[in-house]
């Protein structure tokens, strides 16, 4: 197992960091979302990965990806308005740690850029890696177009 880095573009939110932060930092928010259609479009545009079974609550959300095993991701950190570290458990073949970094751009947008720290074999690196790069930016695109409230 060896730790390999991915980083995503920076992507500007209209919404102050304080809204972005609060928003992120609470996973019942991103369960509504998640539930609303986002699983069926993962599920679609990667069809070996089905996601069942989420659960969430404000600090962690659970799930089921169909041939690997449960996965849970957990807040671990919360640094107000300014980053959000997320670690993984469960019984899939990585581990990883993820930040959300958010830096104020104005009074009403905000600058935010995902970091990844993923654990994992050769084997597992050859087959996931590039999906892993482009997933990072996928995500933050996503991040990016919430309807922050």
């Amino acid at each position: 197992m060896s730790l390999h880095k991915y980083v995503s573009d920076v992507k500007v939110i209209n919404q102050n960091e304080q809204v972005v932060f609060n928003y992120l930092s609470n996973f019942e928010n991103l369960a509504a979302y998640l539930n609303s259609g986002l699983i069926e479009k993962i599920t679609k545009q990667v069809p070996q990965v089905k996601i069942t079974d989420f659960q969430s609550n404000r600090d962690s959300c659970k799930f089921k990806i169909t041939g690997m095993g449960v996965a849970e991701i957990k807040i671990v950190n919360r640094d107000p308005f300014k980053t959000i570290k997320v670690e993984s458990s469960g019984s899939l073949p990585l581990s990883f740690t993820f930040w959300i970094q958010l830096l104020p751009a104005d009074a009403f947008k905000t600058k935010m850029r995902l970091t990844l720290h993923a654990e994992m074999s050769m084997m597992i690196k050859m087959m996931a890696g590039n999906k892993l790069e482009e997933g990072i930016n996928q995500l933050a695109d996503t991040l990016s177009k919430l309807p922050y409230k």
